[in-house]
């Protein structure tokens, strides 16, 4: 039987899978010095400042932390002097610090699955946490110069940030978080993307692969359909977070081979009060009967393993190998030996 990084590549490459992908069996989520000097919240907590000046809390009940917009608390206050406000936090990390991480990446059986850096928020995330995002949506109309500015800033510290994961960490899988829309559209025309984004990703996502990294997954939990032309371009490799909402089948045959699609499955859909096994095989089957099992992993559509429901997640995981045992003929205790322990269902 194949291992889950195999398997994996069967499907991202149009190859020959023996089962169907689970989740996040094959991408085992790892950090990075940044993360020790940026708070990373936890439910419950509230009006927590980040290490680039960003108010955030996290509210029970929603699948992560957001940023407090009120007047006060907006980072950037006037988007015409926005370098007096908005101050990169340093990227000089000690050899210790680097050596911390670079043990527990030693620690990953890369045969099993792919050892993929966290990077989070992206440029156009960091625009609107900075900036509150209705003001970051007018400025890219009524100062084009100050934004390009902004996102450039933006970039060259994503790119320092690359440089020091790269060269000391070389992971294999890049898993790069940016929201590019809501449930049913982009928050942008692929012409604005195009002109503010395109290239700077280019450049991120193109440093990545140049420097040892197989796969670049990026998590847009959202509709962007519109955009998947774009995605391609800048060097994106596996979508993660496609909703439903984008019509995943009409994607996967018109856009697989250059790009993957995991999610399918939006929180909405299984990831809520009163839950049940009955809905998520019933969502899960749905799913895979719909989008077939080449360029696509089924997937819950936010931003890492778990829900935010406990137990949905798992039984999401359950209901795919329960798929995989019925339609490929495998056994449930090979699949478990063929992925990392902690992957079997989070």
């Amino acid at each position: 039987m194949l291992t889950a990084r195999q398997n994996m590549k069967e499907v991202i490459t149009g190859g020959n899978p023996d089962r169907f992908v689970n989740q996040y069996e094959a991408i085992y989520l790892m950090f990075h010095p940044f993360m020790m000097h940026n708070p990373l919240l936890k439910p419950g907590d509230q009006n927590v400042v980040n290490a680039w000046g960003v108010t955030n809390s996290f509210p029970q009940g929603v699948p992560g932390a957001f940023p407090v917009h009120t007047p006060d608390k907006i980072v950037i206050q006037d988007i015409e002097h926005w370098q007096d406000y908005v101050h990169a936090p340093s990227l000089k990390f000690t050899d210790e610090e680097w050596g911390i991480f670079e043990e527990q990446y030693k620690q990953v059986d890369r045969s099993k699955a792919y050892c993929a850096t966290f990077v989070a928020p992206g440029l156009f995330e960091q625009c609107h946490h900075l900036g509150e995002i209705q003001n970051t949506l007018i400025n890219l109309y009524e100062y084009p110069d100050e934004m390009h500015d902004l996102i450039k800033y933006l970039t060259e510290w994503e790119l320092e940030l690359a440089e020091g994961i790269c060269s000391h960490l070389h992971p294999d899988c890049l898993f790069h978080h940016d929201d590019f829309g809501s449930q049913k559209s982009t928050f942008m025309s692929p012409e604005m993307w195009e002109e503010f984004y395109v290239d700077a990703y280019r450049q991120i996502y193109g440093y990545y692969h140049d420097h040892g990294v197989e796969l670049v997954v990026h998590h847009s939990d959202s509709y962007a359909a519109t955009l998947v032309p774009s995605m391609i371009e800048m060097g994106i490799d596996v979508w993660q977070g496609c909703f439903s909402t984008n019509n995943m089948p009409e994607l996967i045959r018109k856009y697989g081979g250059r790009i993957s699609f995991m999610g399918g499955i939006e929180n909405r859909l299984v990831d809520f009060e009163g839950w049940t096994e009955e809905n998520n095989r019933e969502i899960v089957r749905k799913t895979i009967d719909e989008c077939g099992n080449k360029y696509f992993i089924p997937c819950i559509a936010q931003g890492g393993p778990g829900s935010v429901y406990p137990g949905v997640y798992a039984s999401m995981s359950k209901e795919i190998d329960a798929y995989s045992v019925e339609k490929y003929g495998v056994k449930q205790e090979d699949i478990e030996s063929a992925r990392l322990p902690w992957q079997i269902l989070f």
